[in-house]
């Protein structure tokens, strides 16, 4: 074969494998097995873009978050909460408490003077005097206080209310009239016969007329509590609602403090054991 022909022959021989490599690889691209290079690594995103597929986002902490985030949230430190309500009246409480004792313990300790020449109007003033000067007397300013729901006649005049009464913790309605009005009574918290016989002797009217009309040591009570206490000190009477005699108690020594009376044996020692207790 001459040098020719044989190339000839090879030139023919390229052409049909090239030929043959195109089309298969045509009958291969219309099957999907190959893809151009635009399709064969689409581009990943994190969330599709457009109206048809909107992105949802969870908030911190929300419903919908993961139990990983949750246990983070849940093992961080959290800040130290605000004092409530309740932890600081109980805060007051004890703070109370502790002054009575401490008052308790600076009153005199001896036994009672007898009670002879005790007369209440003579030693006390007329129940009851306006000795805060405000227009109304004394009774009035502490029902006013000391009920609910109360109406008036004029500024002073209470005429009806609802008692909730400290010493036994009964409801009463108040309504005034001749055979009503007693169903609440105004409770000296130190009895002046009591206040007579521990020191009061030794004030002067004005001081025995301000103890005999002094806010803290009035309240509003119901009549059988009132009757029974009649002129009893801490040792002998306590209001049968237990959860009021710690405020009983505070309320007595404050004002045996305040008006320099003393205390009997007997009483210091039933003061402060219920002030051991608050």
């Amino acid at each position: 074969m001459t040098s020719r022909r044989r190339r000839t022959r090879t030139s023919l021989t390229s052409v049909l494998v090239v030929l043959a490599l195109a089309v298969g690889g045509y009958a291969l691209h219309t099957a999907g097995i190959i893809a151009p290079d635009a399709e064969a690594a689409p581009a990943t995103t994190s969330a599709r873009t457009g109206t048809d597929a909107p992105t949802i986002e969870t908030e911190p902490g929300a419903p919908g978050t993961t139990g990983a985030s949750r246990t983070d949230a849940t093992s961080a430190p959290s800040a130290p909460s605000a004092p409530t309500a309740t932890s600081a009246t109980s805060a007051t409480d004890a703070a109370t408490a502790a002054t009575a004792r401490a008052e308790l313990a600076a009153l005199p300790v001896k036994g009672k003077a007898p009670a002879t020449g005790y007369d209440r109007v003579g030693d006390f003033g007329t129940a009851w005097l306006d000795v805060d000067r405000n227009g109304c007397d004394t009774r009035n300013d502490v029902l006013a206080r000391d009920l609910s729901a109360i109406t008036r006649q004029g500024p002073c005049r209470v005429l009806t209310g609802t008692l909730v009464s400290p010493y036994t913790g009964a409801t009463i309605g108040f309504v005034r009239g001749e055979t009503t009005s007693t169903l609440v009574q105004i409770d000296h918290v130190v009895a002046l016969e009591n206040a007579w016989r521990t020191g009061a002797q030794q004030l002067s009217q004005r001081e025995r007329e301000s103890l005999a009309n002094d806010p803290a040591n009035l309240f509003a009570v119901d009549q059988h509590s009132n009757a029974q206490k009649r002129s009893g000190d801490a040792a002998t009477w306590l209001p049968a609602d237990k959860s009021f005699r710690c405020t009983y108690i505070e309320h007595q020594v404050a004002v045996k403090t305040k008006y320099r009376l003393w205390v009997a044996p007997a009483e210091h020692d039933a003061m402060a054991r219920i002030l051991r207790t608050c």
